[in-house]
């Protein structure tokens, strides 16, 4: 099955190029990275802080079934321009990544459809490298998937 959330990797660049066109009007696809409940429900994880704003902060954790922390993840927004873009960082917590920086772009299609735009900027080619060679495209294009469906069911049935 081809995956629907596209990563690009240019070799010797330590950059990511991510796009994805969603089922979903922009406004929605928005609000599923901004409020604290949605994210929490398509991302699979605790969402512990959610300031969803200029100069706010986040910090996301997954505990494993007995309450062990197994991922743990915060960031600060530089830049917010609701149903626009999203500049942020992102660090993960006691793993051998730095922090990296990420610019979100939201665009309407249609009334009905919309597309996400990621570029993040890692601290070397190495660490981007290093990510890629887990199932970082994969797992991502299944978050995707869940968001579509999560963030779907808030729209108004179809008669």
């Amino acid at each position: 099955m081809e995956r629907k959330t596209q990563v690009h990797a240019e070799t010797g660049r330590q950059e990511l190029l991510i796009t994805r066109q969603f089922n979903l009007p922009f406004e929605l696809l928005f609000r599923a990275h901004t409020e604290p409940d949605l994210v929490a429900q398509w991302m699979g994880t605790k969402v512990l802080k959610l300031e969803a704003a200029r100069h706010g902060s986040w910090q996301f954790e997954t505990s494993d079934a007995q309450g062990n922390v197994v991922f743990r993840a915060n960031g600060v927004f530089h830049e917010f321009e609701p149903n626009r873009k999203i500049t942020r960082t992102f660090e993960m917590e006691n793993s051998p990544f730095a922090v990296q920086l990420e610019f979100l772009e939201f665009e309407a299609l249609s009334a009905d459809t919309s597309r996400l735009s990621m570029h993040i900027i890692f601290k070397s080619v190495a660490l981007r490298d290093q990510l890629l060679q887990m199932p970082f495209a994969a797992g991502l294009n299944m978050a995707h998937d869940r968001l579509e469906k999560t963030a779907g069911r808030l729209l108004p049935p179809i008669s």
